[in-house]
């Protein structure tokens, strides 16, 4: 196997380290998405019985917002709570902008990754076609191990950035999709939250 990395000349090293990194994107971004995460499941039902006993700390406030993306948004929310219901929007809108650009940190480089792997393949392709030709000017076409040697140089570095690149565009989009789903559900439960403070204000 190593041989046949090898025998791919030294544009086989960008791809490796290609490779490399968006292995490691995609470890990173599949824990930092979880939904566990992201949106725990019990976070509500606590703030909830939080505001409703007035356990709602600053301290409890800060802590909800540091531990996770939702928390973040729903304390945005909190903070404004005694403005217009407009105003509120806003401020959990102004906050869910920050969290979607954190959730979707590395996804830029993930798709960079998948967009240069196969041009690296197909530039490797080139050289490799480039040395053939060569090879047949200087010594005719009847070196069959040099043509060999180009020929197989074109098609592994090919290969091996079509390797790289279809995976990585693949969790590209699924990160990208999960980072949709996860942002709309958090402002479904900021809406809720919005509605519920200011019909609990009418009805007072």
């Amino acid at each position: 196997m190593l041989e046949i990395l090898f025998s791919g000349g030294w544009l086989m090293i960008p791809i490796l380290m290609c490779s490399v990194l968006s292995l490691a994107i995609s470890l990173e971004r599949a824990v930092s998405l979880r939904r566990k995460n992201v949106t725990p499941e019990d976070l509500m039902s606590s703030i909830w019985l939080w505001i409703k006993s007035d356990q709602m700390s600053d301290q409890r406030r800060q802590d909800i917002a540091s531990e996770s993306p939702l928390g973040t948004i729903i304390i945005a929310g909190l903070e404004s709570a005694s403005l217009s219901r407009g105003r509120m929007q806003e401020a959990i809108q102004e906050a869910a902008d920050r969290v979607v650009h954190e959730l979707e940190r590395n996804l830029t480089a993930l798709g960079t990754i998948a967009a240069i792997s196969p041009l690296l393949g197909l530039l490797g392709t080139v050289i490799g076609m480039i040395k053939v030709f060569s090879a047949i000017m200087l010594e005719g076409s009847g070196n069959t191990a040099v043509l060999a040697g180009g020929i197989s140089e074109a098609l592994i570095t090919t290969a091996a950035g079509m390797f790289v690149a279809i995976p990585t565009l693949i969790f590209h989009r699924y990160f990208h999709r999960k980072v949709d789903s996860l942002v709309l559900e958090m402002e479904q439960e900021a809406v809720k939250l919005v509605d519920s403070m200011h019909s609990n204000e009418n009805a007072q």
